[in-house]
């Protein structure tokens, strides 16, 4: 069997075949990973390309901006074109030794993986929270959570089977093989700037294929963080690349990304008409795409339900991230027999949530990622309101900055509010009064997004019915937390296409072959 060192060895042989920017760019110098440590020694301010630490062919850079007090935390290379083309060659010729190893040796690197990054837990968690802005507990959470995918898919990677079918004829022999597609495009949000990298990324290298990561110009840190784990794990050079750009260069490095003919997949997390975009862009190579789109999550609240559990989830699924989660609660269906407690209940849990700087104890609601998103709270706010919703608590931007935005609890909101129709992301919870089970399924059902849902009910037969009825790639049932890295993450409408996590996953990164013997 092939060793994971044998592996290092002949992707160094293939290096000369990297372009010339590659193999001159050095190596930082860095500390063994491992050791307990401030979040610095994981600081890169350099992409990564062909295994090397490089800068942009112009020297450009961008800022990267903590939100809660607007401190420049760090400059990134402003990367074009040029320097996309050289990370997706990297990547395509890694791939041609990487396919040749084994499962067993990906899933012990997607092991080393996962280790490295709970030993490194900490110093992770304050990346994410200095780029992010969220509290620092939350963005621990995140990397056992993005952690996770590595260990799954050290598992799910070796098993991968194909079949042996029966045939009609007894001269000939069928048979079905899984192979890898190829150079892999994973194109990030914000929000998790962890785990949604290695959601894509685990299931990736698991299946022999290679990557090239575009993260989200607000919070590039997180995955250059990963970059220098997988380094650290053994990863060959160019089976990982990073590919920093600002705001002003990612349409034309996602173009390219989607058009290159040696890219075989694009994997997308972010907003439905970005997404839209992208897939048009990728029709010209007729390219493997996974898309997991925007979101305008129902959370149904029966007239069965345990009102105390109902508060808990909707706290749990609307305030989690600062309601900037794909899969949080937007709209807030409550049954009129449990509507005015619902409302009491929830207001009094609203009152306890704590604003501020996420780096601090006991903060439970840290900045929104920009100002932009603050004006859009703000104008669904202002919506609701001026249509007859009312205001209960919170309602305007936090005198801790124009990032920051008050917990938010709006009642008798009208059907026809922007909120209803729109995803808010952020930390607003608008409640809107029904009457029978089907008006909550004709409301819930009543828009293009199909990726999470919820509703708390304990009538079994209401259970099953609304389970179903529900139009909705993932159900919570008396559960606001549905996250795991064994529950298949997915969209219907427009929500997405494809399937992360799970054992389906990296079934995103495989072809199927079809081999027919003849002559037997």
């Amino acid at each position: 069997m092939q060793s994971s060192m044998t592996c290092v060895r002949l992707m160094k042989q293939h290096s000369s075949r990297l372009p010339a920017l590659l193999r001159l760019s050095p190596r930082p110098v860095t500390t063994q990973i491992g050791s307990r440590r401030d979040y610095a020694s994981l600081h890169r301010d350099q992409a990564y390309i062909g295994g090397a630490w490089v800068s942009g062919n112009d020297g450009n850079t961008y800022p990267v901006i903590n939100p809660a007090n607007g401190v420049e935390i760090g400059r990134i290379p402003d990367l074009g074109v040029a320097e996309t083309e050289d990370a997706i060659k990297a990547a395509y010729q890694a791939f041609q030794v990487w396919r040749e190893t084994t499962a067993k040796e990906r899933s012990d690197i997607c092991r080393k993986m996962f280790n490295l990054m709970m030993t490194n837990q900490e110093e992770l968690a304050k990346i994410i929270t200095a780029e992010n802005g969220k509290p620092l507990a939350e963005a621990m959470g995140e990397i056992t959570y993005g952690a996770s995918f590595f260990e799954w898919f050290a598992e799910e990677g070796k098993r991968c089977y194909g079949d042996i079918v029966p045939t009609m004829t007894k001269s000939k022999r069928m048979l079905h093989m899984k192979q890898p597609v190829g150079v892999a495009a994973m194109i990030t949000p914000w929000n998790f700037p962890n785990a949604m990298i290695t959601r894509k990324l685990g299931a990736a290298l698991a299946a022999g294929c290679t990557a090239v990561i575009k993260p989200a110009e607000d919070t590039p840190l997180s995955a250059l963080a990963l970059a220098a784990i997988a380094e650290e794990a053994g990863v060959p050079p160019g089976v990982v690349n990073v590919v920093t750009c600002s705001r002003s260069n990612v349409s034309q490095v996602g173009k390219h990304l989607c058009k290159s003919p040696l890219v075989a997949k694009i994997s997308f997390t972010g907003s439905t008409a970005v997404g839209k975009i992208l897939l048009e862009q990728s029709a010209s190579t007729v390219k493997r795409a996974s898309m997991e789109l925007g979101g305008n999550a129902p959370f149904i609240v029966f007239d069965s339900a345990s009102v105390d559990d109902a508060v808990a989830g909707a706290i749990a699924s609307k305030f989690r991230g600062n309601g900037q989660t794909c899969v949080c609660a937007n709209r807030l269906l409550v049954q009129d027999g449990v509507y005015d407690e619902f409302c009491g209940k929830l207001r009094d849990k609203i009152s306890q949530l704590v604003v501020g700087d996420g780096m601090q104890p006991g903060v439970t609601q840290g900045p929104l990622i920009n100002d932009r998103a603050a004006e859009k709270v703000e104008k669904h706010v202002n919506d609701a309101v001026s249509k007859g919703a009312q205001l209960i608590i919170g309602g305007k931007r936090h005198q801790l900055g124009r990032s920051f935005f008050e917990p938010t609890l709006l009642t008798d909101v009208p059907k026809d509010a922007l909120v209803c129709s729109e995803e808010t992301f952020g930390p607003l919870a608008p409640v809107i009064r029904f009457t029978t089970e089907e008006e909550a399924l004709i409301m819930a059902n009543s828009t293009d997004s199909g990726l999470a849902s919820y509703f708390y009910s304990n009538d079994i037969g209401q259970i099953w019915r609304v389970a179903e009825k529900l139009e909705f790639g993932i159900v919570g049932i008396n559960e606001g937390l549905v996250s795991s890295e064994a529950g298949a993450f997915t969209g219907i409408k427009q929500s997405g296409l494809g399937t992360e996590g799970s054992k389906y996953g990296i079934n995103e990164y495989l072809d199927i072959k079809y081999a027919c013997f003849g002559g037997i």
